[in-house]
């Protein structure tokens, strides 16, 4: 992820406003999404529905538990309006004045843990897919035939796979990283 870092690092100097992992990840989720509308189905009374919005749930995580705020549209939205959406709607998480038309509606979810490098999120309810994020870390990587020190991040995706197969989830992985390699 060293390119998308740098890059990632432009955004925000261009919006004057920080750009964080979380907005270009929520904003790259939503983009293979699209490729791969499989992802913005929900499962419920035993029929998949799908979706036309991609609504991306970013977990935050609170002293009485998890919440999943659910940023909408983040196809369609540029990348300042997903960064200023995801950050007002954490706040209003962190100070319990989230209301509950802005925790419904997620047909996919992210949840990053900074201080792991790896772990298997957990499904909510109905959802298709939750992307687990590790810790950024610099790592010694082989290019070109040299070692050199690159940030390296590592994706866990759940899936149900009443919905969603295994090439189908390998694809999605396969193009987000693709995005985050290249991310023009």
């Amino acid at each position: 992820v060293t390119e998308f870092q740098r890059r990632r690092k432009e955004w925000s100097r261009a919006n004057k406003s920080p750009v964080t992992n979380t907005h270009v990840f929520a904003k790259a989720c939503a983009l293979v999404i699209g490729e791969l509308p499989v992802y913005n189905t929900v499962l419920a009374g035993g029929s998949v529905h799908y979706f036309h919005e991609v609504n991306i749930g970013i977990a935050v995580a609170l002293d009485e538990g998890l919440i999943v705020p659910v940023i909408r549209d983040v196809a369609n939205t540029p990348l300042a309006d997903v960064a200023k959406q995801t950050s007002d709607l954490t706040k209003k998480a962190h100070s319990g004045k989230i209301t509950p038309d802005e925790l419904a509606g997620g047909t996919f979810t992210i949840s990053m843990l900074g201080t792991v490098d790896v772990f298997t999120p957990i499904l909510n309810r109905g959802q298709s897919a939750i992307l687990g994020v590790g810790a950024t870390r610099q790592r010694p990587v082989v290019e070109d035939g040299e070692v050199v020190v690159r940030d390296v991040c590592t994706f866990s995706l759940t899936v149900d796979h009443q919905t969603v197969d295994g090439a189908v989830a390998a694809e999605f992985l396969k193009r987000f990283s693709e995005l985050l390699q290249s991310p023009d």
